[in-house]
Formats: structure tokens, sequence, C-alpha cells
């Protein structure tokens, strides 16, 4: 199983000149297109300099400072990672099997 991932969009909230707020997506990919293995999935967040708590998640800086690993490290990937093999596993590698009908059963007598 060869996981990519990817950031695929990054929205910048800005104020003062700076970004108070990022509105981010990242795409997953298992195995390449066509392949029977092939899965994707992609995930949202936004991060917000201050969290529900009142602690700060990142310094406030012009939106050109920003680079992509910093822009990475505000995604829950470790999460994301979780949920995608579990999406992988009950998707391809262990799908669930419905039970067969068996339209020619005869109800006993």
């Amino acid at each position: 199983m060869a996981v990519t991932k990817a950031l695929t969009k990054a929205v910048p909230h800005v104020k003062s000149s700076k970004v108070e707020k990022w509105d981010l997506e990242m795409k997953y990919e298992n195995d390449s297109e066509g392949d029977s293995t092939y899965y994707t999935s992609t995930f949202a967040v936004t991060a917000e300099n201050v969290d529900h708590q009142g602690t700060t998640v990142f310094a406030k800086k012009a939106k050109g400072s920003w680079s992509k690993s910093e822009l990475e490290a505000l995604c829950p990937t470790s999460h994301w990672d979780a949920v995608f093999a579990s999406q992988v596993d009950s998707v391809i590698t262990s799908p669930v099997v419905p039970p067969v009908p068996d339209t020619a059963y005869t109800i006993p007598s």
C-alpha cells in the first residue's frame, strides 16, 4: 500500500497583513488511479491562531512568510493517517461481504 498525501488547498484569512486563520485541505491516495487497490479521500481543517482554550497555535505573520511544511504542520495528519488507513481497510483490504440470498430455498413442510 503506497499512500501519498498532498496539501491541495490553503486559504489564509488575513487581518492587518497577518494570517489569523487557515482553511487547509489534504488529499490522501492509496496506490495509483486505475489500480484495484486505489482509494482516495480528502480531509479539511480550519487552523486558527488561537484555539478555543485561548492557547496560541501559531504566530501571526504575513501569508508570504509561510512554508509548505509549516502549513502541513497545522494539519492533524496523525489522526488523518489513522482514519485513512481504516477507510482503506474497510473498502479495499477487508471489505464487508454481504450475505448472498438463496432464492432457490424451499420452506420445510
